[in-house]
């Protein structure tokens, strides 16, 4: 693993997650896997993206992905995000621009660039950081979970009023313990092409999320994305 660099907002909840043994474990195997000349998806610079995108005090809303696109040259450390010259969209990313069109007639069919959502104060957040290229789920169970729990415990424990967004089983069993008298906790099936029509459709996450903010006098989101 690279020299950690953090926005520093983020170094105080976790800078004690660097020392546990979990992650020396995690660090021992990213570098095997390198050393192994294994493709490591996203660059190295950019496993830690969300959080250098979305300041610890600044984030309104967490979207909890799984883990990177396997494709190459599609993840950037933003879940359910592509950079901006991929095309076509990730399926699933599709379905969630149809959504939010359905929702609030906000029309992003044609970018999956998210990291505008991410300045606004979206966290996307997977659950597992890297991933082999082409090789979607092969890094879970390396210790990258235990890493993003820290992340929701200390959002759950130290702010307020945060929404949370968790598409599919995974996602709402990672998310089980978060305190809903604190915060807003949205649930539907995941946006993938075997499951959207099972409910995701129609769920309207992104109208929700803005009024519960607006609720509690806090900005809402721009969904829209600006095109590349």
């Amino acid at each position: 693993m690279p020299d950690i660099q953090l926005e520093p907002s983020w170094l105080t909840p976790l800078q004690a997650e660097f020392d546990k043994a979990y992650m020396h474990k995690l660090r021992a195997f990213l570098s095997a896997e390198k050393q192994a000349g294994k493709p490591i998806l996203p660059k190295s610079s950019e496993w830690f993206n969300a959080l250098n995108s979305t300041p610890f005090e600044l984030v309104k809303v967490v979207i909890l992905g799984q883990d990177p696109y396997p494709t190459p040259g599609h993840a950037h450390g933003l879940s359910f995000s592509v950079l901006p010259d991929v095309k076509p969209l990730p399926k699933s990313l599709l379905n969630i621009n149809k959504e939010l069109l359905a929702d609030l007639k906000v029309d992003n069919s044609r970018c999956g660039y998210l990291l505008p959502w991410a300045k606004q104060g979206v966290l996307l957040l997977n659950a597992v950081l890297t991933v082999e290229a082409n090789q979607s789920n092969s890094h879970q169970k390396h210790g990258w979970e235990q890493f993003t729990d820290a992340i929701i415990h200390q959002l759950n424990q130290h702010r307020s009023n945060l929404v949370f967004i968790l598409w599919g089983a995974y996602a709402q069993k990672k998310g089980a313990f978060i305190d809903r008298d604190r915060h807003l906790v949205i649930q539907s099936p995941h946006p993938s092409p075997l499951s959207a029509h099972r409910g995701f459709f129609g769920s309207r996450p992104f109208s929700q999320t803005n009024a519960y903010l607006t609720q509690h006098k806090i900005t809402p989101i721009n969904w829209s994305l600006d095109k590349p």
